[in-house]
């Protein structure tokens, strides 16, 4: 049965949110709940995407910009489907959708012990900036 890679929409959150919570390396946070990606989707139109094999959610990707740098986050694909390229498929369709909206640059974050994460990304083009640090604060 072949694969359908669409737009991300609200009635997807439920299986979406079950494949992130089975997804070793998907660190999930206050801003992910329903709420949150729902604003998230709104305020990014058409740059998340899912994968559908018939019935079953394989895959999700949030994708999303500030209006110069694009950002990836929490690209997860089941276990049963992955090593066909349905990762790398959905990334392009991320880039695709921030080309379209004159998004030069992406980037991503990985856990730092998540070792497969990050030979994913660099086995599909994407290079470490280890000249940065990250640093976060809560608001609330």
């Amino acid at each position: 049965m072949s694969v359908e890679i669409r737009s991300m929409t609200a009635e997807d959150y439920e299986a979406v949110e079950r494949l992130w919570e089975a997804s070793p390396g998907v660190g999930l946070s206050l801003s992910d709940t329903r709420e949150g990606v729902l604003r998230f989707l709104d305020r990014n139109p058409g740059t998340s995407f899912v994968a559908v094999r018939g019935p079953r959610l394989v895959g999700a990707v949030l994708c999303g910009h500030d209006g110069r740098r694009g950002f990836i986050s929490h690209l997860a694909v089941a276990p049963d489907d992955r090593r066909v390229g349905l990762g790398r498929a959905l990334v392009e369709r991320c880039i695709g959708a921030l080309r379209e909206r004159s998004i030069d640059k992406a980037h991503i974050f990985v856990f730092a012990g998540n070792e497969d994460a990050v030979a994913f990304w660099k086995r599909i083009g994407w290079g470490e900036r280890s000249e940065l640090v990250m640093l976060s604060r809560y608001t609330a």
